[in-house]
């Protein structure tokens, strides 16, 4: 607990400093809010200029503006966004959901087949499968994914037509009720057979997309890990022992390879979950990365902040569960 209580501690210190660093880099854009909230006449005017800004409070010192932000922020009030004119809490609660239903989905397929792979190319090392499954590798990782989104896109729906259009959904299906936010589930705990079959076939294509990379890097940092713990005293004995391949593969060369790649799995589901902006832009999924990537162009301050928040909230989360299952994993973590 002594442990867990630590990283707790740390993650919020990480968080009150994102917090800082957003709402700084946020004030140094060098373009006029004020000129973007109310267009280009209304700003001409002095008058109407100086009773926004004394509505927004941006009229007082940038850490009396700060001080005022931290006070909405723990009040779970983020202000409202310049472009849809909503609460950006109310933005990122819908945004949000989409953009983790299409991480989950990519990241359980990147480390279901990456470690396979990455097993298979560590034990049979320097031959052909090996070869193989590392230029593989390689490819995935040096494919650019707004160019491998966009040939997928073209390929598989507008040539082959065996992938649904864009979107979440199809224009014939109506979005179920909204329980968790991901319309696979949300499908399923309605009752729509349908609903869910259409929503999991707009998830494959993106998901697959998005995974390539995250095969690709899995797979290179897997294989060298198993391949150092294989060489390891405690693997050739088990080897020695006779114990069954599974057990040796699961209890001895996987657990001793899962550190780094604990690592590896946290980073990119961190990566996934802040919103693969062209990757969504390509399949118009609505979630973090096109929210974003509105905001950014239509320079939607209050949007800005919010994303900015939401997305170093997700890797410090991230970071923590990943730190807590260091600990279960190898106790040294929770001694040192």
């Amino acid at each position: 607990m002594r442990y867990i209580a630590i990283r707790l501690g740390l993650s919020v210190v990480l968080l009150v400093g994102v917090t800082v660093i957003t709402f700084v880099l946020t004030n140094l854009v060098p373009a006029s809010p004020v000129t973007a909230a109310l267009g280009e006449r209304a700003a001409g005017d002095p008058r109407i200029v100086a009773a926004y800004k004394a509505a927004q409070g941006l009229d007082k010192p940038l850490p009396i503006q700060y001080v005022v932000y931290l006070g909405h922020l723990l009040q779970g009030n983020l202000g409202t966004s310049i472009g849809t004119r909503n609460p950006v809490t109310q933005d990122l609660a819908y945004a949000f959901p989409a953009t983790a239903e299409l991480a989950i989905f990519a990241i359980v397929i990147a480390v279901v087949v990456g470690l396979v792979l990455a097993l298979v190319a560590a034990l049979r090392r320097n031959r052909f499968s090996d070869q193989l499954i590392r230029a593989v590798s390689v490819v995935g990782i040096s494919v650019p994914t707004f160019w491998l989104a966009v040939a997928a896109y073209f390929l598989f729906f507008f040539v082959l037509h065996w992938a649904p259009g864009s979107g979440r959904l199809s224009p014939v299906y109506d979005a179920p009720p909204r329980v968790t936010g991901f319309f696979t589930i949300d499908a399923l705990l309605a009752g729509e057979p349908d609903v869910f079959a259409d929503a999991f076939a707009h998830l494959v294509l993106p998901g697959l997309v998005l995974a390539v990379y995250t095969l690709g890097l899995l797979v290179r940092f897997a294989r060298s890990s198993i391949l150092d713990v294989l060489n390891q005293d405690h693997v050739r004995a088990a080897r020695a022992k006779g114990l069954p391949a599974r057990r040796v593969i699961t209890a001895y060369l996987l657990r001793g390879a899962l550190l780094p790649i604990l690592t590896i799995v946290g980073l990119a589901f961190g990566s996934l979950l802040s919103g693969a902006v062209l990757t969504e832009q390509v399949f118009a999924w609505g979630g973090i990365g096109q929210y974003a990537y509105r905001a950014s162009t239509s320079l939607d301050l209050p949007s800005i902040m919010g994303v900015g928040l939401i997305v170093g909230l997700v890797y410090i989360s991230v970071n923590f569960v990943i730190d807590v299952i260091y600990g279960f994993v190898d106790p040294r973590v929770r001694v040192g």
